[in-house]
């Protein structure tokens, strides 16, 4: 009781101050004043009171000398303030209005940003995580939207960074499909495990993910006895990537991802589903990804350049 009381209070308490924080910001009147208070509160990191001091200037002053540049300085509030579906449809809106502005390359920049990182959360910003076992629809999202940056806007001042993003995004797309792969492999879906080891290697050529890819076909073919089809893709493994943790003097280990002999009646009538030893899966990040640092935990993604500039360098007004 004691406790439930004390968390009300200091709930109360912090009610009480952020009201009386409000309470203190002056009375607003001319377009000017909005915009002035936006710009203290964007640099002062307040992005919930930047946000309303935004809003409020373009609904008060629609056609205004602000109006265009406050809607963009929206997108970068949204986004700092970690919402990314508003950020994403502020940007889409600006789109919408002013497709010939000089400055909506930056709105096509944030959709592919706020894609980026949506679904995020409070671990995945300050915890290392596998972001390539996660669901990709933001990522190929993303992905979507840069390259309509880079076909509308190949010289933006953002194309570089986000050809960066691009590369990183294919190659976490191309990561995730080695995963679904791998979880075929333990199922004994055997085809369907090739099947997406094929899509790596035809689809995301060049990424570190195309090794595992061709492995997986491999040892999806020895499975299924195909072995001339098998002895295609070792072929190919071995003269492009003598270095795969699975090649062992050349040759394919082919218990590398498999326990066939070692798992229990239970294990093969339920397809694995209650067998608590996963085998090893093809993940050779350690060698073909660089930036794993030799460790095979997550890679981190590029940087976002509005956090190595300041928001007002790259609005460029």
């Amino acid at each position: 009781m004691h406790v439930r009381f004390a968390i009300i209070l200091i709930s109360f308490i912090f009610l009480a101050a952020c009201s009386s924080q409000d309470d203190k910001q002056p009375k607003l009147t001319t377009e000017k004043e909005f915009y002035e208070a936006a710009q203290r509160q964007l640099r002062s990191s307040q992005w919930e009171l930047a946000i309303k001091n935004l809003q409020a200037l373009e609904a008060n002053f629609p056609f205004g000398s602000y109006a265009e540049q406050a809607q963009l300085e929206l997108i970068y509030a949204y986004y700092r303030d970690f919402d990314h579906e508003a950020a994403s449809a502020a940007a889409d809106r600006f789109i919408r209005l002013h497709p010939q502005h000089r400055n909506v390359d930056y709105a096509y920049y944030m959709k592919g940003l706020s894609s980026f990182t949506e679904g995020r959360g409070m671990f995945e910003r300050f915890l290392e995580t596998d972001l390539t076992q996660r669901d990709p629809g933001s990522a190929r999202q993303s992905f979507a939207h840069f390259a309509q940056l880079l076909a509308r806007y190949p010289n933006s001042d953002y194309a570089p960074d986000a050809r960066k993003r691009m590369i990183y995004l294919r190659n976490l797309l191309a990561r995730y499909e080695i995963h679904v792969a791998n979880y075929y492999l333990k199922r004994g879906a055997y085809i369907a495990a090739i099947n997406r080891g094929r899509y790596v290697v035809e689809n995301f050529q060049q990424t570190p993910a195309v090794p595992d890819g061709l492995a997986v076909m491999v040892q999806g073919y020895h499975l299924l006895g195909m072995n001339d089809l098998g002895e295609n893709s070792l072929l190919t493994l071995r003269a492009n990537y003598p270095n795969h943790p699975v090649l062992k003097g050349g040759e394919f280990n082919y218990q590398h991802s498999s326990r066939l002999g070692q798992r229990s009646w239970l294990t093969k009538a339920t397809f694995g589903l209650f067998d608590k030893k996963d085998p090893t899966g093809f993940d050779s990040r350690a060698i073909y990804n660089p930036e794993y640092k030799g460790n095979g935990t997550s890679a981190q993604p590029p940087a976002a350049q509005e956090e190595e500039k300041s928001w007002l360098e790259w609005l460029k007004f």
